[in-house]
């Protein structure tokens, strides 16, 4: 099993045989160069989306189209992009679980909110989730954008986590100090992986105190098109 940051919030997860792209977001995004854009998409099979703000869903559903490949998400979201957009999605929601092919994915709940800019201003758009991904002998905890909840101990009592891709930057997300919360009071991670983080000053730059947070825990910080063995 391989993880790629594509900076931000965005991933590329090959696990199960299968090539999941996770909040792909590529047009604007300051951490991704132009000239990364076609190995980052490589062999996509779906596309996995956690909501509709710009920094996780800009790019769709042009992605969907060029490559296609259908999106899963959350279901309002979907059919409006199924019937507006013709692409094919596969939307469920909060408490279901859909089979990819080998790879089970249960969305989950997350505290933030989804939208999208329009003329008339912001439009909602679904809602946030979060993901348990579960494939090749792992279960990985996708927060989404999210703040701590106690939701989290419900998750970890039904799935058992050992891998969690946290966001961690503030000020729209749980900042380190609270991530670092979330995974040592609700759940027993193995791995752990920040994102949300570095993309603005604004976001915070480091995960130094989410690692030194969580002793015993493998606090990887990814770099960009860097491929993480999992």
């Amino acid at each position: 099993m391989k993880l790629t940051w594509l900076g931000h919030a965005s991933f590329r997860l090959e696990i199960g045989g299968l090539v999941l792209l996770i909040d792909p977001w590529l047009t604007g995004n300051p951490m991704l160069e132009p000239d990364q854009h076609k190995a980052a998409l490589d062999g996509a099979t779906h596309i996995v989306l956690t909501h509709a703000h710009f920094d996780h869903a800009g790019d769709l559903p042009r992605l969907s189209k060029e490559l296609g490949v259908p999106v899963v998400g959350q279901f309002d979201l979907m059919s409006h992009w199924e019937e507006h957009a013709g692409i094919e999605t596969v939307g469920f929601n909060k408490g279901g679980t859909v089979d990819l092919g080998g790879v089970m994915l249960t969305m989950v709940n997350a505290v933030h909110s989804s939208s999208v800019g329009t003329e008339n201003g912001p439009q909602v758009m679904g809602t946030e989730c979060g993901y348990m991904i579960a494939g090749e002998g792992h279960t990985i905890y996708l927060s989404g954008d999210t703040d701590v909840m106690a939701d989290m101990k419900v998750f970890n009592d039904l799935h058992h986590p050992d891998i969690g891709i946290l966001c961690a930057g503030g000020h729209f997300t749980m900042d380190m100090k609270r991530a670092a919360y979330a995974a040592k009071t609700f759940f027993d991670f193995k791995t752990v992986v920040p994102c949300h983080y570095k993309t603005f000053p604004i976001l915070e730059q480091s995960a130094g105190e989410l690692a030194r947070a969580l002793p015993g825990v493998d606090v990887i910080e990814p770099e960009v098109m860097q491929a993480i063995e999992l």
